[in-house]
């Protein structure tokens, strides 16, 4: 028998996923919806160059987001849990968490407020004699829409990262330096890969929910910071196109998944690296340099499936990517 939890989770995770996806194949009619099967959709929303621009747009926003959230935030979880007396650990959490007692909408507002075109922003720096004009790429753009984000997501981030350091035992550390190891390369061979369930978390908890965000785009980003819910959005309600929303709505699904693999296997292959090579901190650059590069051919592979619409090409070169980086390592003896 199906559990009452089990059933809860079907009923309104499940359900609602599959009616969109059963939305996305059928026709578009007047006012209507024909219970018609088609590809027609998926189609239009991987062909389309004003849904290519906007996917690429959320992705590359998403990311920009993710990376500095949770590089903003490992410092600060990094902060509390070492140097943060222990009784002063909870007054710390509480004052975190002091962003969710307002509405989202509300902070979103304060940050239109703040980098407004007389904002906090662009007033405290004319009065300081640094600013002439006030700055015009600060709000409504994608500029905005990092920033608000960043701040809006910044406790999701700490909190998973702090109770990974949390348990770490700080014995491993005192180790390392019994061993003579410097504080960086301690830090890099202990430390982090043992705070990486924490990092990992919060890039998932950050990136998922921030590609689908509605509220902030609509706020801060103006017309050029549009992103795949605006759209959605307009489809659903302005244009009562509810196929072509939903293939919408499916494809950038399908778009995070895909990212969250490949960058899963890109983190899998380079914690084998980090866990074979010596400690020597010119190859440790190196290695950080490779996984920077690996990040960065990953955002072209994307930018081309979403300017060509071809998904042949964007998973050839991403197997041969990371097929190449298997095979390179093996001929090294990295891995077995």
């Amino acid at each position: 028998m199906i559990s009452p939890t089990a059933l809860y989770a079907l009923l309104l995770l499940a359900a609602p996923l599959a009616t969109i996806f059963a939305y996305s194949f059928l026709t578009d009619g007047y006012l209507t919806v024909d219970p018609i099967p088609t590809f027609s959709n998926y189609t239009e929303a991987w062909t389309n160059e004003v849904y290519r621009v906007v996917m690429l747009r959320s992705l590359g926003v998403s990311m920009s987001v993710t990376a500095a959230t949770v590089i903003l935030a490992f410092p600060i979880a990094y902060y509390v849990s070492f140097y943060v007396e222990p009784s002063r650990k909870s007054l710390w959490l509480f004052l975190i968490t002091i962003p969710f007692w307002t509405s989202y909408l509300i902070r979103v507002f304060l940050w239109k407020v703040i980098l407004g075109f007389n904002g906090v922003v662009n007033s405290g720096l004319m009065g300081l004699g640094v600013i002439d004009e006030p700055l015009t790429f600060i709000l409504y753009n994608t500029n905005a829409i990092v920033i608000t984000l960043a701040h809006a997501y910044a406790p999701f981030a700490i909190l998973p990262i702090f109770v990974a350091l949390e348990k770490i035992d700080r014995s491993f550390l005192e180790a390392g330096k019994d061993l003579g190891e410097t504080g960086f390369v301690t830090f890099v061979r202990v430390t982090l890969p043992l705070a990486m369930p924490g990092v990992i978390s919060a890039v998932m908890i950050v990136f998922i929910p921030v590609i689908g965000d509605y509220v902030t785009p609509h706020l801060v980003g103006g017309p050029e910071g549009k992103m795949v819910a605006n759209l959605v959005q307009v489809l659903y309600l302005k244009l009562d196109n509810y196929p072509l929303g939903s293939a919408l709505a499916v494809s950038s699904m399908i778009l995070v998944g895909m990212v969250l693999v490949v960058a899963a296997m890109q983190l899998a292959i380079f914690g084998v690296v980090f866990k074979r090579v010596a400690p020597a901190t010119p190859l440790l650059l190196a290695i950080l340099t490779a996984f920077a590069a690996a990040q960065a051919l990953l955002v072209v592979i994307v930018a081309l499936w979403l300017t060509t619409g071809n998904a042949v090409i964007t998973v050839g070169l991403g197997a041969v990517m990371h097929i190449g980086a298997l095979l390179l390592l093996r001929k090294k003896g990295v891995m077995a």
